[in-house]
């Protein structure tokens, strides 16, 4: 059923470019960046993906980071080149956005130098040595997707030194659960900052400590932010906040019909 799923991602552009490589398509839910050639493009089964929480650095000549997901699944890769007067950013920025108004779930998004090593990301991740460029001109995201069954979307955008500017999109269906995956807190607060919100779906309503401890987490990191908790269990996590200390001036609750947790910035 995975399979199926994420085969349902992909459908044959009706837009697409002369110059896009034999056999490739465009996923079904993201739009094309305007004027983007697809000039890598692969599909199938893989033994192990490996797609990083963290940044990235060589260590005793290992790829290194804090935290991953690692597995067998469904794989389908597209590398877009991008207009000569558009950057990396700037298509990565676009999709981001269409991934959340399509309810995808960030699990970890970096930017520039943040992200480590380009040259890890191009060869070790992605295996696509076109994707290398200065380390301030990167950004990449995971996100988990919406839906019953697993699957995640990876986003990298890159600007190389030659100007040339690069898109990869990888959707991933894992052969089995991969089990809880939290969110990096730094993301979560990255993204509350930057859209007013952080609304999680998947959050029941009867608090857990797991993400208690990561909101609390997340809240921790900037004192000055105020939220309001909205949702079913708007009560229920907020009384677990305040029991992971984090001061209750900070949070106000009201509850609603929706299912999950919608985080909404207080300005």
């Amino acid at each position: 059923m995975r399979a199926i799923g994420l085969t349902a991602l992909m459908v044959a552009s009706a837009a697409v470019s002369a110059a896009d490589v034999p056999g490739s398509r465009d996923f079904d839910s993201l739009s094309r960046y305007p004027q983007s050639e697809i000039v890598a493009f692969k599909e199938g089964p893989v033994l192990e993906r490996t797609y990083p929480l963290d940044s990235i650095r060589r260590i005793s000549g290992q790829v290194r980071t804090s935290d991953q997901i690692s597995a067998s699944g469904q794989l389908t890769a597209v590398t877009y080149q991008l207009p000569a007067v558009h950057t990396g950013i700037e298509a990565f920025e676009r999709t981001r956005n269409s991934l959340l108004e399509e309810g995808a779930e960030l699990l970890f998004w970096c930017e520039g130098r943040e992200c480590g090593s380009s040259s890890l990301w191009a060869n070790d991740v992605f295996q696509r040595s076109s994707l290398y460029g200065p380390e301030a001109r990167q950004a990449y995201l995971l996100a988990r997707l919406p839906g019953e069954s697993e699957r995640f979307l990876a986003l990298y955008g890159i600007t190389r030194g030659n100007g040339r500017s690069y898109l990869q999109v990888e959707a991933f269906a894992p052969d089995e659960p991969l089990g809880i995956i939290l969110p990096n807190p730094a993301t979560l607060l990255r993204q509350l900052k930057s859209t007013g919100e952080l609304w999680l779906p998947r959050l029941p309503q009867e608090p857990t400590a797991e993400w208690g401890a990561l909101l609390a987490n997340v809240l921790r990191l900037d004192s000055t932010v105020r939220v309001s908790l909205e949702g079913k269990g708007a009560a229920g996590w907020y009384e677990a906040l305040t029991q992971e200390r984090v001061k209750a001036r900070r949070m106000e609750a009201e509850a609603s019909d929706e299912d999950g947790l919608r985080i909404k910035l207080l300005r």
